[in-house]
Parts: structure tokens; sequence; C-alpha cells
């Protein structure tokens, strides 16, 4: 029974982290898509039972700590893209599109690969500009609702500090509190679970601008990252299985309003580490224990989505915004560490957090766009030959500024990290032997 215990009680604790730490997101993504209280309360339920079932299913097959979330980038991609065209209808067929798109990268592992190739710099300025607007929103809060919003934040500030892995679920118990102090309630749920199904409804407007940057960006942001902590922690997880399960569990959700279910990053490091158990060979049982108290967590979505029905939006949006500050570090980290790909990076960032819409397509896709466009424009420019200068006889250490006898000014040794799939600049013949690491794009861990 000691053996069993303490994986056990993670698997409780990870259930709990991940629920509290970014329900808030689900719910405001899912309204933000034009779902009322009812369906956005159901689509929460079954993304909860989805992912855990899919842990459970996936710990007990391959006896791995496979943990299983919802997409936290997915829905505040919700948020930054805004009312879709064609409503909320549509916005279920953009779930179910991507769902295939998942199960099509369990499939064809080519897809997958095409998606990690995307430069990493490009997909973590994307995944930055979706949850740069999200992040600002702890601070307007503290100016529109200075009274509910100050005790969320010096909650998280003091649990930060000392308790960092409760900081949100802190924040949240505290914003709980003042809503339940300063507001006579008015909201029309219960506590009684929800399920409301919805005919999907098909928009090639919603598909560009949802289906696929719900894909990329849940692929890039969650499933990646995912196996890499695995990977790190020294399993060899079975990514196409996981797709395919996560995957098909997103297409059946998908009718009552669940968005994406992924593996997980944070929870999975909670876990599939030493903490878990000693044992790698027991800590499956986290991640089962983990899935089973999700979808425990799921019956009360009625509830907590009521609560958050009487609360400012601006206030639920700061609770969110405090849990996904970390992930817009990691993001921002990734954009901006290949200074080759810098400005690509911040034109990709700017065109996502704008939130325009252009025929119906919303930011994140455009800013992908853009910062493929930078990339190839700059790529261009730097493999073009520069003209050759006429011979002037040998070169002195004295005449170039440097040691005689070194290379060229365009050698190897000066020429950053080529990205993910670009040409490098100089021949086949200079190239090292040594392949390009492939970057893990956007390794934002969230959810």
């Amino acid at each position: 029974m000691a053996g069993r215990t303490q994986p056990i009680l993670a698997g409780v604790v990870t259930a709990l982290v991940g629920f509290a730490s970014s329900f808030t997101v689900v719910l405001a993504g899912l309204r933000a898509a034009g779902a009322s209280e009812a369906q956005a309360a159901s689509g929460l339920l079954v993304l909860c039972v989805a992912s855990g079932l899919c842990a459970a299913w996936l710990g007990l097959r391959h006896r791995m700590p496979l943990s299983i979330a919802w997409s936290t980038p997915g829905a505040a991609l919700l948020i930054a893209t805004g009312p879709i065209p064609g409503g909320w209808p549509a916005a279920v067929g953009a779930f179910l599109v991507s769902g295939l798109l998942i199960v099509a990268a369990g499939l064809f592992p080519v897809l997958g690969r095409a998606v990690a190739a995307i430069p990493k710099p490009i997909a973590g300025a994307m995944l930055a500009g979706v949850l740069l607007p999200l992040c600002t929103a702890p601070v307007r809060a503290l100016v529109d609702v200075p009274h509910l919003a100050a005790p969320v934040l010096i909650s998280w500030l003091v649990l930060h500090r000392f308790a960092r892995r409760w900081a949100v679920p802190g924040a949240l118990v505290v914003a709980a509190g003042a809503i339940a102090l300063t507001t006579t309630g008015g909201g029309t749920g219960g506590l009684r679970p929800v399920f409301a199904l919805t005919a999907p409804a098909w928009s090639l407007s919603a598909l560009i601008g949802v289906a696929l940057p719900l894909f990329l960006v849940t692929m890039a942001a969650q499933n990646v990252p995912g196996t890499a902590v695995l990977v790190g922690y020294g399993y060899r997880p079975p990514l196409g299985s996981a797709l395919r399960t996560t995957g098909l569990a997103s297409m059946a959700v998908a009718p009552a309003g669940g968005h994406a279910v992924n593996l997980a990053a944070i929870t999975a490091a909670l876990a599939a580490g030493p903490d878990a158990h000693p044992d790698p060979d027991r800590r499956w049982i986290a991640s089962v224990t983990a899935g089973i108290g999700l979808a425990v967590l799921g019956l009360g979505a009625g509830a907590v989505t009521t609560l958050v029905g009487w609360a400012p939006p601006v206030l639920i949006e700061a609770v969110a915004g405090l849990a996904l500050l970390g992930a817009l570090a990691t993001a921002l980290t990734a954009a901006l560490a290949d200074p080759t790909a810098r400005e690509a990076a911040v034109v990709t960032l700017v065109v996502t957090a704008s939130g325009v819409s252009l025929v119906g397509i919303g930011g994140a896709f455009w800013g992908l766009v853009a910062g493929w466009l930078m990339l190839l424009l700059f790529r261009a420019r730097r493999a073009t030959p520069a003209p050759s200068a006429p011979a002037t006889g040998p070169v002195t250490s004295g005449s170039t500024g440097e040691p005689a006898g070194s290379a060229p000014a365009v050698s190897l040794g000066s020429t950053a990290p080529v990205s993910p799939g670009s040409a490098p600049a100089v021949s086949t013949a200079s190239t090292p032997t040594a392949s390009t690491p492939t970057a893990s794009p956007g390794s934002a861990p969230t959810g």
C-alpha cells in the first residue's frame, strides 16, 4: 500500500492543479467563440471526462505516466480570435476538423514531422501573440475592478514566492471568495452537470482561421513539449497512439463544446517526475489517478461556470492571464532566441497579437503567414552571393582585422544556426557533419 499511496496522492494533486489552474481559460475561450453559458459548461464537462478517460486508457495500456489535458493555448487562441463567422455551430465544425487533423498526425508521421519543422521562433512568436492580450488582463482588472483584483494579485504573488505550484489555484480561491461576497448571484446554471449538443456548421473562414491554427498550436504548444517532458524523464512515449487517441476524443466531444484534448505538459511533469514515485515503472498510477480525478472534477463544471458567470469578465480573464504568464515567458524566449529570425518572429507576434481578421480569418493564421514570408525574404537575402572583390594580393592580418589564415568573412563559425527547414547559406561542401537539431516549436509548457 505504501508503494501505491505516493503515486495516488501525486495523481490527486495533478488533477487539482490541472483543473484549477486553467479552467477559466477554457470557459473564456468557449464563450469568446460564441458558446452560451450552458454550452460552455457542457464543453468544460466533456473536456474533463474525455481527458480523464484518455489518461486512464493510455496509462493502463502503455504503463507510462501519459497525462492528458485540454488545450489551454487553444482556448487562448479562441479568446484572441473572438467571434467566429457562422457563430458557435461553425466553431464546433472547426473543433471537429482540428481533431481530425490530430488523428491524421497520429496515422501519418510525416504530418507530425511537418508541424515539428515549423521554425521554433515562428511557432513561439505565434503562441506569444495569442497569449499576450490575455496576459494583460490582470493589469486591466486592477484598474477596472481594483477591490476584486487586488486581493487576487496579492495572493498570487505571495503563493508564487512560497508555493509556486499553488499560486494560480490559490488566486482562484480568493477570486471565488471575492465574487461570493460582492455579488447576489443571477447565474442560470446550477450544481448539476450540463450537457448540450450542437450540430456543426461548415465555414471556410472558420476552418482556416480556427481549425488550422487550433491544430498547430495544440501540436506545437502541447503535444510536442508534453512528449519532451516524458523523454526528459527517460520514457519513450508512444506519440502515434497518443495522437490517435486524443484526436478521436477531440472529435467525439466537439459537438458537446470541447475544443481539443491533448498531451499535458506541466501536469505531465507532476505525474512523471520522481515525486510521483521513485520507481519510474510505478508512475503510471499517478497519471491514471489524475485522469480519474479530472473526470470527477468535470461533474462540477456547471457549478463553476455559474460562479464564473457572476464575476466581471475582466476578473476571470485576469485569473486566466496569471495562469498563462509562464507560458508567455517560454514562448517569448523561443521566439527571440535566434538573432537571424528575430525580425520574422516579431512580425509574427505583432500580427497575431493585433487580433485583426481579414476575410473572416483570425490573426493567428495571418501571423504565421507573415512570419514565414519574412523568413523567406531574409533567407533569400542571405543566399544572394556578394560581388567578389578584385584580387589585391595576399591578405594579411592587418588588412582585414582578422588573424592571418583565418576563414573568410562569411564562415560557419560566424553564421547563426539555420532554422529547421531552411537552406543553409553556405555550400554543402562546407556544411558540418553534425546534423542540424530539429527544434521543438513553441515549447511553452501549458496545460
